[in-house]
């Protein structure tokens, strides 16, 4: 019989930081995209709308995490490389898409504390 997987309480709070915070982010451009955009001249028009249907993409990507699967961590990698081409073409400087690289450094660090617990081990 297999052990069952256990998380430690680090990456719970992370996980559930992210989807609430993905879920919200979410929300913001799908419902405030009009206020976003006027502060974001040169941005095309698709820029809310992919940057909402990024942020329901990483609530699926900690679920999955959630439910011990590598392929969320990776998609949280590929949003984040995604929404930092994103965010150089719409003009936020360099340091500023860089720090939104920040998420996924935090991310695999947690995933990586946690002794017998630690998260990157125990992934699908």
């Amino acid at each position: 019989m297999t052990e069952a997987k256990q998380r430690h309480g680090c990456l719970t709070a992370w996980l559930i930081l992210m989807i609430i915070a993905n879920s919200l982010t979410a929300l913001i451009y799908l419902f405030a995209s009009g206020l976003i955009m006027r502060n974001l001249p040169h941005a095309p028009a698709w820029t809310a709308p992919m940057l909402a249907v990024i942020g329901m993409a990483n609530v699926v990507f900690s679920i999955a995490l959630f439910q011990w699967k590598r392929w969320g961590f990776f998609g949280f990698l590929a949003t984040g490389i995604l929404t930092f081409v994103i965010n150089l073409m719409i003009g936020l400087g360099i340091v500023q898409s860089v720090l939104g690289l920040l998420g996924i450094v935090l991310l695999y660090a947690v995933l990586q504390i946690g002794g017998e617990k630690k998260g990157w081990t125990q992934l699908e």
